[in-house]
């Protein structure tokens, strides 16, 4: 048997043991709309002003106006949509959702400025003047549309929308209305806040 003397025990340092130091946590911010375009461009003009996907708020689009949408920092279209803080699947915003009887969608921002803007859906088409809208509902088709509302003042020009209606399809279906022979302008209907002058 070894004997130590316990003067040795009393005077030495205390062992330590090593641990990692404590990292940050890391969250990565969630993006519940990353199949949406990041940019929108606001018209087929090379110096159109671009939208841009802006994470953190989310649009409710309720089939009916006048929805009461508590929480909401803004709404639009007499309350047919409405803005709200967050991310939609967050489990703060779930009871919202399941109750309400309308879709979700992306906020988008006005560059330069930072004006929310909200797709609707909705697409605005004009030919050169002569070439009316009806002798090219085929190739609009075919991109993907079909005509939601004709203009009786312009006959070159037409609302259009995808068959199924969908957000997300308008969207992403822009490029193949501009490669339509000659069409003149394509804007997604984007709607904003009003600001005072």
């Amino acid at each position: 048997m070894i004997y130590f003397p316990i003067e040795l025990f009393l005077i030495a340092e205390p062992l330590q043991i090593y641990s990692p130091p404590v990292m940050a946590e890391v969250r990565f911010q969630k993006n519940s709309f990353s199949e949406y375009p990041q940019q929108i461009r606001s018209s087929t003009h090379p110096f159109a002003a671009l939208y841009s996907r802006q994470s953190g708020y989310y649009a409710v689009h309720y089939k009916q106006p006048g929805t009461v949408a508590p929480g909401a920092i803004l709404q639009l279209n007499e309350g047919a949509i409405a803005i709200f803080p967050g991310e939609p699947d967050e489990p703060e915003n779930a009871l919202g959702l399941a109750t309400t009887t309308g879709t979700v969608g992306p906020i988008y921002t006005l560059q330069p400025g930072g004006s929310f803007a909200v797709p609707t859906g909705l697409v605005f088409i004009r030919f050169a003047q002569g070439v009316e809208v009806d002798t090219q509902r085929e190739a609009i088709q075919n991109a993907g549309y079909e005509v939601a509302q004709s203009l009786s003042y312009a006959p070159n020009a037409a609302w259009l929308r995808t068959p199924s209606g969908s957000l997300l399809e308008a969207l992403r279906g822009i490029s193949r209305l501009e490669s339509i022979p000659h069409v003149e302008a394509v804007e997604p209907q984007m709607l904003m806040p009003n600001t005072p002058r």
